[in-house]
């Protein structure tokens, strides 16, 4: 098992209990995930204490260090399944496993369209309906391995990248304990991926700014795509970064001439507000303002 992520936390556990074996954790340190902002990190430690299971601390989150090959060429291992890690596997490292390892991507189309970075996010991101988690044997490349099975469902109104996290956890949690005997024995059959590739790109911190010129409903798929575990949406008063992390459309007909985009147009007595966006109203529910006064007339950047 190779991961650092709480998804595969959940799988990995959901797996040991249901009593597939594992040689070995490779994971990351608190220390090195930190240093990569590793979105989502959670530690394996307990599960490994728990099942009696020997620990490898990845020197590089790439895994292209020489004492990272070198731990993959002494133990040969049969097959690599993901806990998540969020970094392509090199050639080399993919060469010591005899079978090889299990790479899970999906988006709202069939791969190639939407291979690349937090498909989760970006679906949610431009408010998709659907998710289709696909298995692969991975290669060097980006999520471009024969597919040897594939999943729905639903991106609902309510879901969150968190609640989005529980769902790939779940599939793919059952998925692993159907196909893990299979994909040992030999005994499958996958599919070369076909048409045109399409990529998501990278996304940073900085991207989460909000643009208030967005309906509320695109500023709301923003907002539950990119908060807690991520780095969160935020807009700027006063150039302070004030993070929203829940929020959701508010009205579409309740208006005022003299209301500008942007500005913070009643604030509620429980701390919740309303932003006047393009063609409507957000009503914002949970945020973190260091040290700005969120106050009505207010105007975000």
């Amino acid at each position: 098992m190779c991961g650092c992520h709480e998804v595969g936390w959940e799988i990995i556990e959901f797996l040991l209990k249901r009593g597939i074996a594992f040689s070995y954790f490779v994971t990351l340190t608190e220390e090195k995930a930190r240093q990569q902002n590793v979105s989502g990190y959670k530690r394996f430690d307990d599960l490994a204490a728990a099942y009696h299971i020997p620990v490898y601390y990845a020197r590089k989150y790439s895994l292209q260090s020489q004492e990272d090959l070198e731990f993959f060429e002494q133990n040969r291992f049969d097959l690599l399944i993901q806990g998540g890690w969020q970094r392509l596997f090199p050639e080399a490292i993919l060469n010591t496993l005899s079978i090889g390892a299990v790479g899970g991507h999906g988006s709202a189309e069939f791969l190639p369209k939407g291979r690349g970075r937090s498909p989760l996010n970006w679906s949610l991101i431009e408010g998709q309906k659907r998710f289709i988690l696909q298995y692969f044997l991975m290669t060097p490349n980006a999520d471009d391995g024969n597919v040897f099975h594939y999943e729905f469902f639903d991106i609902t109104e309510w879901d969150d990248i968190r609640t989005l996290y529980y769902k790939n956890a779940l599939v793919t949690a059952r998925v692993l304990l159907q196909w893990i005997p299979r994909l040992l024995s030999g005994n499958f059959t996958s599919v070369p991926q076909t048409g045109e590739p399409t990529y998501y790109p990278k996304r940073s911190p900085e991207d989460g700014l909000i643009n208030w010129n967005q309906n509320p409903l695109q500023i709301y798929n923003l907002v539950r795509a990119l908060t807690r575990p991520y780095p969160g949406a935020f807009t700027l008063l006063n150039k302070e970064k004030v993070y929203i992390w829940k929020a959701q459309p508010f009205d579409f007909k309740i208006d005022d001439p003299a209301w500008r985009i942007g500005e913070i147009v009643k604030v509620f007595h429980t701390g919740d507000f309303v932003v006047k966006c393009f063609g409507g109203t957000l009503l914002v529910t949970d945020y973190t303002s260091p040290s700005a006064e969120i106050k009505e007339g207010i105007l975000f950047e």
